[in-house]
């Protein structure tokens, strides 16, 4: 995987908050980076289909729709309270866009 690998921090977050129960305490920093994961491994998939977007703004666009898609599930299927989602989408956003900015750099 081009911006986080299997073994990452975000990896790692993904894993444990997509196999946590309905309900479970998890923590904003940990669904962040569970959204990012997620939304890298969509992003690449979108890239592959459609090729790379034409700037580094409107790749981030793309970023931030895939991480609030896998929040707004995630809140729906683990019932989490939705007051945190936005605290959450802000996480997820910076940390997919520090991994966009790793992996490609500026456009």
């Amino acid at each position: 995987m081009g911006f986080f690998n299997d073994d990452s921090d975000q990896a790692q977050a993904y894993n444990e908050v997509a196999n946590a129960p309905h309900g479970a305490e998890l923590s904003h920093e940990l669904i962040a980076a569970a959204a990012s994961y997620e939304a890298a491994k969509e992003y690449e998939k979108h890239v592959a289909r459609n090729g790379p977007p034409p700037s580094h703004e409107k790749a981030k666009e793309i970023f931030a729709g895939l991480a609030g898609a896998f929040v707004d599930r995630l809140i729906e299927t683990k019932g989490l309270d939705y007051v945190d989602k936005y605290k959450v989408q802000h996480h997820a956003k910076e940390q997919a866009d520090g991994g966009l900015r790793e992996s490609v750099g500026e456009y």
